[in-house]
């Protein structure tokens, strides 16, 4: 089934105007939903607002809108004022400048749209297209439409263009706010972390390659109520498996699992004196046979690297 266009707008920059249909990139309808009902009767139930002063339910002609500034107190707005606050909707994407597309990290993306040609919009917009994909940039600009304004990334994908919607800075968190201590990480863990993820690489992303089991779940026990079966509950499995404490022997066993034999470090630097005292009274705990190791690798959770997109 053809996509069916939601829209159209004309990008431009400089003197250059492209006539350009607008399609949504995704399908959040796809999510599953169920409805709030009665569980004496199974009707649908109806939402309503109640009073918190009164406790007493309150019509929507009774509603209005309001700003809370302090604990309490509000400010009230009319239909009219919000209305008058909303920005004008615009049919162009004015384009402001062209980034590097590496420059803008997709932590800022939000709602994609596919464009395609309009009527008179073919040649500039193959144009457009091939010029941005072989400038490896993307253009960044402002576009209105539902009363809000948005940074929007015009950026070249196949054969076409994608209209990204972007957030506002104050609308992303730093991660700076997260707390992440500082830790030492030794070469040879650090090379066997590589090889590990030299073995798992793939040259491309692949969406297909991966389902959402939750929905397909979702769906089939939906099918068997339809059809009058009656569903049946898996135990959860047990807890996940020992605990790893070795991160280079977690990784070892990584690659042990993946048929790889890991390559051998090279040898630690002996330590301080004052750290051989410490060793005398703390012996170190015996390493486990290869079988063993291989054998812990089928319970032990495994262990991911996590790499900066």
């Amino acid at each position: 089934m053809a996509a069916r266009s939601i829209g159209s707008l004309t990008v431009s920059f400089g003197l250059v105007a492209i006539p350009v249909k607008l399609y949504s990139a995704t399908e959040s309808s796809r999510a599953i939903s169920f409805n709030m009902l009665h569980k004496a009767c199974g009707s649908r139930l109806k939402q309503q607002y109640l009073c918190l002063k009164e406790g007493v339910p309150v019509e929507r002609d009774d509603i209005v809108k309001g700003y809370e500034f302090a604990k309490d107190q509000y400010v009230i707005f009319t239909p009219e004022e919000l209305k008058a606050l909303e920005e004008a909707g615009t049919h162009s994407a004015d384009i402001a400048e062209f980034v590097p597309l590496e420059s803008v990290d997709p932590v800022y993306f939000d709602k994609a749209y596919y464009l395609a040609p309009d009527k008179g919009g073919a040649k500039p917009y193959a144009l457009f297209t091939r010029a941005l994909r072989e400038s490896n940039r993307c253009a960044l600009g402002r576009w209105a439409a539902r009363g809000k304004q948005y940074i929007v990334m015009i950026r070249p994908v196949e054969d076409g263009l994608i209209m990204q919607q972007l957030l506002y800075a104050d609308e992303v968190r730093s991660i700076k706010e997260v707390d992440i201590p500082k830790t030492e990480v030794k070469e040879s863990e650090l090379k066997l972390a590589q090889q590990l993820i030299e073995q798992q690489s793939s040259e491309r992303f692949d969406p297909t390659a991966y389902k959402d089991d939750v929905r397909a779940r979702i769906e089939a026990a939906i099918q068997k109520k339809v059809e009058g079966q009656e569903i049946t509950l898996a135990e959860g499995a047990e807890g996940g498996g020992a605990q790893v404490i070795d991160l280079m022997e977690a990784l070892r066993a990584s690659l042990e699992r993946k048929g790889a034999a890991p390559s051998k470090p090279q040898a630690e630097k002996p330590q301080p004196a004052a750290a051989d005292k410490e060793a005398e009274t703390r012996k170190p705990p015996k390493r486990a046979p290869a079988t063993e190791t291989a054998q812990a690798a089928e319970t032990a959770p495994p262990v991911r690297a996590r790499a900066r997109k």
